[in-house]
């Protein structure tokens, strides 16, 4: 039980000069609040007693503002504890020195961006240009005036005749050094608004939510760290600060985009890659940056819920807009119909949010995605029964395949009907050598019946079978949209597949286990489809890619041995792209290789729980089969151990798996199950 100590204290020094606290007064209980850490938190795990007396954790919180006639600026700001108890910024009296830096900005009146008071000269020492940017307060002053509760006073004054009806904000960031009891560098940063003649804050910048670039990052943390929120950000990233070393914006709206556009910047398909150098001349080069989703989903971050969520629609700019399309030069009208824009005054002439038909010129006419087309008439399949689906039977699937209106598509207009069957559930290695088979279903072999369709595989389930199997199906067809215009076009598009499990020996259904789910994907994919858009469901994935298989298919002879593409252990290789020890590829449909070593994660890799669901990421794996990994340090490879090598690719981590596997079994449980010494959740958590 955890104890809350009084207002009041007092400290004494020890002969042996540690200090010691005495608490005095009453005491409040609050081992029934909801607790300040998660399993991704380290404290989380860490003794009732150690967090008692570290209490980890920063939260800073502006409080309230001064301003003197001369213009000087005062914050007043408090450090706790995520329980709101008070924190000693130099470490004596609580653990852990805290630093603590501010920024002081404003929202010119009239405009929608911050200007900067506090800033820095930073000179180029590859080009020799100064430039002027955006930067904490250097200099400034602090007063303790309580437990955990300060003064900051900002060096940077405010210019005579400021803008006193503006919005200004006071952002401040800071870092808790716990290094010494494991717990790493925990950081905060906040944001505080005000109007200096006290009227009420009307206008802000807020167009992108926190929790929307979490969902792909888990936490945004740059320039070490304590920078950790959109609001906090824009504050510095603002239209006045450049980099003079590249001559490029550092302006939010026009870095993130090129950021996240990367690779398929026209500039940098053209030969020139996008660089950024940042503090003591630190290259950052994102040409490599490949954006998860179609990087013409605007929408996959311009989510409802801020302020200004729609201001993307509503107020489209030649920064905004050039930063993507950088090869529109809007002075002379190159790449713009020939038409040159001198302002942004007449853009929302022409790009109005959203016009009558999609691909027009409105802004998300222009980001249509073809296969989310509303024009398309659709495709959705959906399997109804399994029938004759014993062992030593061959399984009659009943199915549908039809379009938006719910009509029945004839096969023939579909580019591609296909059912996959594979079993057991408990891993997926039967039938066959690979663990599955896919049957083409042609016009022929499928009999329409009222509704639907009936069809009888050609594979018989083996006769020794036992447990459940199951049945994915997957389809897709090609439409012609905008037939006799300008912009006609054919889009192929596949449905949503469909999976469902049945017994084969009258024991009791038991479905696949879930370990990740297809939801969670499209948070950063928007709409995982591969395969020609026709496998989108991780349910449909898994039958394939299960632990017999590999690319021996499609890997040339020359490039031997195959390379296992197994579903657990191929995933985390992907992500893990630019932390594997070895060359990466992999040989897909026509004979065509896909090398993954230049992935970098969008989050820590230790962020199992991005993708895992239900604890499915703690040790041992639920799983059965060996993994084939031909190319891997061990082949076969057991079940827990194939997992975890595809994140933990060197040879010691496979060393040490092996010498704790017998042929018993594996032996990880021990050590990283649930509870144990090394849990995954701990030797994980931030």
């Amino acid at each position: 039980m955890r104890m809350r100590p009084a207002a009041s204290r007092w400290i004494r020094w020890s002969p042996l000069g540690l200090v010691v606290l005495v608490l005095v007064g009453a005491v409040g209980l609050f081992s029934n609040e909801t607790p300040p850490f998660n399993e991704r938190d380290k404290a989380f795990y860490m003794d009732e007693a150690m967090v008692n007396f570290v209490r980890p954790g920063l939260v800073i919180t502006v409080t309230g503002h001064e301003i003197a006639q001369d213009g000087t600026v005062k914050a007043r700001f408090k450090l706790t504890d995520p329980r709101g108890l008070g924190l000693d910024r130099l470490g004596i009296t609580t653990p852990g020195n805290i630093s603590v830096s501010f920024v002081l900005a404003r929202i010119p009146v009239g405009q929608s961006q911050y200007v900067s008071y506090t800033v820095r000269t930073q000179t180029s020492p590859i080009t020799g240009v100064a430039a002027v940017q955006a930067s904490a307060d250097s200099g400034g002053t602090f007063q303790q005036t309580g437990d955990g509760e300060y003064v900051y006073t900002f060096r940077t004054k405010l210019p005579a005749g400021y803008e006193a009806n503006a919005t200004h904000s006071i952002g401040a960031y800071g870092s808790r050094n716990l290094t010494e009891f494991e717990l790493g560098t925990q950081r905060h940063d906040t944001v505080y608004n005000f109007v200096p003649n006290g009227s009420p804050v009307t206008v802000v910048r807020d167009l992108i939510a926190d929790a929307t670039c979490n969902g792909c990052h888990e936490q945004l943390a740059f320039h070490g760290g304590p920078r950790r929120s959109i609001a906090m950000c824009n504050l510095c990233h603002t239209p006045q600060t450049v980099d003079p070393d590249t001559g490029e914006s550092q302006d939010m709206k026009v870095l993130i985009h090129r950021i996240h556009a990367g690779s398929s910047l026209p500039s940098v398909q053209a030969g020139k890659p996008f660089i950024v150098i940042g503090n003591q001349q630190s290259v950052h080069d994102y040409s490599h940056i490949a954006y998860p989703a179609n990087i013409q989903n605007c929408e996959s971050c311009h989510k409802p819920g801020p302020k200004q969520a729609d201001l993307w629609l509503t107020n489209p700019t030649r920064e905004t807009c050039g930063s993507c399309h950088d090869n529109v030069n809007f002075a002379t009208g190159e790449g713009h119909l020939n038409l040159p824009q001198i302002s942004d005054n007449q853009c929302k002439n022409c790009h109005i949010p959203e016009g009558e038909l999609e691909f027009d010129a409105s802004i998300k006419g222009a980001h249509t995605i073809p296969t989310k087309s509303k024009m398309l008439p659709g495709i959705n399949v959906q399997i109804l029964s399994v029938e004759n689906g014993k062992a030593g039977q061959r399984p009659v699937v009943r199915f549908k395949v039809t379009d938006n209106s719910g009509a029945l598509i004839p096969v023939a207009q579909l580019n591609r009907l296909a059912l996959v069957l594979a079993g057991p559930t408990t891993d997926y290695v039967s039938p066959g050598n690979t663990g599955y088979v896919a049957e083409t279903v042609t016009a022929a072999a499928a009999q329409v019946s009222g509704d639907h369709y009936v069809y009888q595989m050609t594979t018989t389930i083996p006769a020794n079978a036992k447990g459940s199997f199951s049945v994915g199906i997957e389809s897709r067809r090609v439409n012609t949209i905008l037939e006799g215009t300008q912009k006609q076009m054919s889009v192929q598009y596949g449905a949503d597949n469909h999976v469902m499990h049945f017994s084969v020996d009258d024991s009791a259904v038991a479905p696949r286990r879930q370990i990740v789910t297809t939801e969670k994907c499209n948070v950063c994919h928007d709409n995982v489809a591969f395969h020609g858009a026709n496998r989108n469901r991780v349910e449909q994935c898994i039958l394939c890619h299960n632990p017999l298989t590999t690319d021996v298919a499609r890997r040339p002879a020359a490039q031997a041995p195959a390379e296992s593409i197994n579903m657990a252990l191929m995933i985390h290789r992907i992500h893990a792209g630019n932390q594997q020890t070895r060359d990466y590829t992999i040989y897909g449909f026509g004979n065509t290789p896909h090398n993954y070593n230049g992935i970098a994660f969008s989050a820590p890799l230790a962020a199992c729980t991005m993708c895992h669901v239900g604890g499915s990421e703690n040790v041992p794996v639920a799983a059965v089969a060996d993994i084939v990994d031909p190319r891997g340090y061990m082949n076969p490879v057991k079940p827990t151990t194939g997992a975890c090598l595809g994140c933990h690719t060197s040879l010691d981590a496979a060393a040490h798996a092996l010498a704790n596997t017998s042929a018993l079994g594996e032996s990880c449980g021990v050590c990283h199950g649930d509870g144990k010494s090394a849990a995954v959740g701990k030797v994980h958590a931030r």
